[in-house]
């Protein structure tokens, strides 16, 4: 078995060299963001490995000033399902609850009724808490299509919905057409996306949050 070669084991210059690379390649692009949008652009670009996702992500809305805000003020976190709120770092979320409803048990009974995932089915629950939260949908574009007709049908306003569902069909569909919108919003364009991501723009908001360094 052959040695492995030398490699980088110094955790704080692994961050640092990380980070540099970040901002080395993809610079043009997070120099036409504010400030803030481009703190969330380089976590997502850090999480996922890919400088050109920079070019797909969509900030509308106010939709990171207004996610910054809500974190602040402790509003909860709707993720749609557990990898996005298991991604999500605990040490920093203060006071910001983070709720996942998908393993409620009245959600199988609601789909099976409603004709949809799951997925789509738990976004009723989520009313009792919308009002000025956090969303973040990291894998079923169902959910993201859901969470839109609800909207337009009187239920309360999020600070912001961080749209990364991820797949082959729907999700690059569910994303334009958040993107079509005025809500409040970070999403990666396309079919790219995950669970990793929306939890990466969750702890990114909740850094800035906290005012601590980018």
């Amino acid at each position: 078995m052959a040695a492995a070669p030398p490699y980088l084991k110094d955790p704080a210059e692994i961050y640092r060299q990380s980070f540099a690379t970040v901002e080395a390649e993809a610079g043009d692009v997070l120099a036409s963001l504010d400030p803030n949008e481009a703190a969330v652009a380089r976590r997502l670009i850090h999480a996922c490995g890919m400088i050109d996702v920079a070019e797909s992500l969509r900030f509308a809305g106010d939709g990171v000033a207004r996610g910054i805000a809500a974190l602040a003020a402790g509003a909860p976190v709707l993720a749609d399902c557990r990898m996005v709120a298991a991604g999500i770092d605990a040490t920093r979320t203060g006071g910001s609850e983070i709720i996942c409803t998908l393993n409620d048990p009245d959600v199988p009974t609601r789909a099976l009724a409603e004709k949809t995932t799951r997925s789509a089915a738990q976004v009723a629950l989520w009313r009792p808490h919308l009002e000025g939260a956090v969303v973040a949908i990291g894998n079923a574009p169902t959910a993201l299509f859901r969470l839109m007709e609800e909207i337009e049908a009187g239920a309360p306003m999020p600070a912001v919905i961080l749209g990364f569902p991820v797949g082959f069909i729907g999700a690059a569909e569910s994303k334009d057409a958040l993107a079509d919108t005025d809500l409040p919003q970070v999403t990666l364009l396309g079919r790219r996306g995950g669970s990793a991501l929306a939890a990466a723009a969750v702890n990114a908001l909740l850094r800035l949050s906290r005012d601590e360094p980018q």
